[in-house]
């Protein structure tokens, strides 16, 4: 019994178990290079896979395939304190865009130009304004 909390008191006193809850418990964001190149490969998967079908309702899966990477992309733009959100501003307002169409939670066929339409501007945008 005196093992037991013995063995309690010590995993309670920070040492490993601390440091690994701290390691879990802020998730990594990416570069805002690692997360341009996740986003535009996502855009490029999209275009190569002919795009969306004719019918409504059938491209809600390649929607979602670059809107996901499209939410990490801010989340690597808001962690970038050197550049600042002055910068990435006009790709904010992209990445909203794409939002709104895509709370419309599936595929009407009149959000997909917010959702890939914006893709396609902010994959020039963000070649036109290259970050390291």
């Amino acid at each position: 019994m005196l093992l037991a909390a013995t063995g309690m008191g010590t995993s309670a006193c920070g040492g490993d178990a601390e440091a690994q809850k701290k390691a879990t418990a802020t998730p990594k964001v990416a570069s805002v290079a690692e997360a341009t190149k996740t986003f535009q490969d996502a855009v490029a998967d999209f275009d190569a896979s002919d795009g969306c079908p004719k019918a409504a309702g059938e491209c809600w899966e390649k929607m979602k395939a670059v809107a996901g990477p499209a939410r990490e992309l801010r989340k690597a733009m808001n962690a970038d304190k050197k550049t600042g959100a002055e910068f990435y501003s006009p790709a904010y307002a992209l990445i909203g865009k794409m939002e709104d169409g895509m709370d419309v939670g599936e595929d009407t066929f009149t959000n997909r130009p917010a959702v890939l339409g914006s893709a396609h501007d902010l994959c020039d945008w963000l070649d036109e304004h290259p970050t390291q």
